[in-house]
């Protein structure tokens, strides 16, 4: 039996999901999934000289994702390893103002921020220690809604619901812990002086500082329900 502590993260291939990947992958061994295919994503082989970290294709696209699911959870079960905690990255970030809206761009906007997240704590929930925390990475925007972003507003609000409701269900076994994250590690379109210029501390927040987040929660066996902000006071600026 693996006695070494496994985590897995949901949508840990790319940008923040693969900077908390590198700093969670010093600490503990490392389950991650992808919507690539294996291949295209070797940036996980060099997380760390001394983890050992599995790669899953979980594609959002993917008709048969459930059963996707279960098959690879399943698989790591029969090599012994029992999760201890899992970490939900996986989304999208796009600009879509009101009036550009329609079905497609709705629904795939909804897959990847929503839909996956939900099937993905249903598929891991039934599978982790007990006393684990399942935790969501969510955005500031549950306070305070990105105007020219409605749709994924609405998308990582829903997920609240989702922290509050899995919470209950899954207690006492299993706790849930959200993160109303602001902003990180901006995409080359942004503007960083802009963006911390409208938080009150004034600077952008740290993979660092969420693996912090994400540690306390995992650590605070009386935590659960909960939506924690990591904004520098975003919302309040």
């Amino acid at each position: 039996m693996d006695e070494k502590t496994w985590w897995i993260i949901v949508g840990g291939s790319k940008r923040l999901g693969l900077a908390l990947a590198r700093q969670l992958a010093e600490k503990y061994e490392l389950a991650v999934t992808s919507s690539n295919a294996p291949e295209e994503y070797d940036e996980l082989s060099k997380l760390s000289t001394r983890a050992n970290v599995r790669r899953l294709h979980w594609d959002a696209n993917d008709p048969q994702l459930t059963s996707r699911m279960m098959t690879d959870i399943n698989a790591l079960r029969g090599e012994g390893i029992c999760l201890s905690g899992a970490v939900i990255v996986a989304g999208v970030f796009p600009f879509a103002p009101i009036g550009s809206w329609d079905v497609t761009n709705l629904q795939k906007t909804w897959l990847v921020n929503l839909t996956l997240p939900y099937l993905a704590a249903q598929s891991l929930a039934p599978c982790l220690k007990e006393g684990s925390c399942i935790q969501f990475i969510l955005d500031t925007c549950v306070h305070r809604p990105l105007l020219n972003r409605l749709p994924y507003s609405s998308a990582k609000t829903g997920l609240t619901c989702l922290v509050h409701g899995l919470a209950q269900l899954l207690a006492p076994n299993i706790r849930v812990v959200g993160h109303a994250i602001g902003p990180m590690l901006p995409d080359e379109e942004a503007n960083p002086a802009f963006l911390q210029n409208r938080t009150l501390l004034k600077r952008l927040g740290s993979p660092e500082e969420m693996c912090r987040a994400i540690e306390y929660a995992a650590s605070s066996p009386f935590l659960t329900g909960e939506v924690l902000t990591l904004d520098g006071g975003w919302r309040w600026a």
